[in-house]
């Protein structure tokens, strides 16, 4: 089976980029309805704003671009409807933070260990 894949490049001067809701939904290959769907859930956040700002005039950042990637390829590949991908998404947030502490944690162990065979 043949898939359609895509592939985003980002620069590093993109990489403080903001994207107006138009924009996203071009970089992201979605309409604008799904945005504002997966905004509700939670799943995407625009910068923070006024809370009477309307949807035209919301910014995202390089981070809600990449999670809208992330989202539209899970829902794809696994048919998770929206509030289904809300929670899959927060639980795979919680497993990369738990590998950042577990790597820190080890390299503080490694620093530990070394400093003890200076004795």
């Amino acid at each position: 089976m043949a898939g359609n894949k895509s592939v985003v490049t980002i620069d590093v001067a993109e990489s403080r980029a903001t994207f107006s809701l138009r924009e996203l939904c071009e970089r992201g290959e979605c309409h604008a309805e799904l945005v504002l769907k997966m905004v509700s859930y939670g799943i995407i956040e625009p910068i923070e704003q006024a809370p009477s700002a309307p949807e035209q005039n919301w910014e995202f950042d390089l981070e809600a671009l990449l999670r809208l990637r992330k989202a539209m390829r899970l829902q794809r590949d696994l048919k998770i409807n929206l509030p289904g991908l809300a929670v899959s998404l927060e639980l795979l947030d919680q497993v990369d933070a738990m590998h950042r502490d577990i790597l820190r944690l080890r390299q503080q162990l490694a620093q530990l260990s070394r400093g003890q065979g200076d004795e």
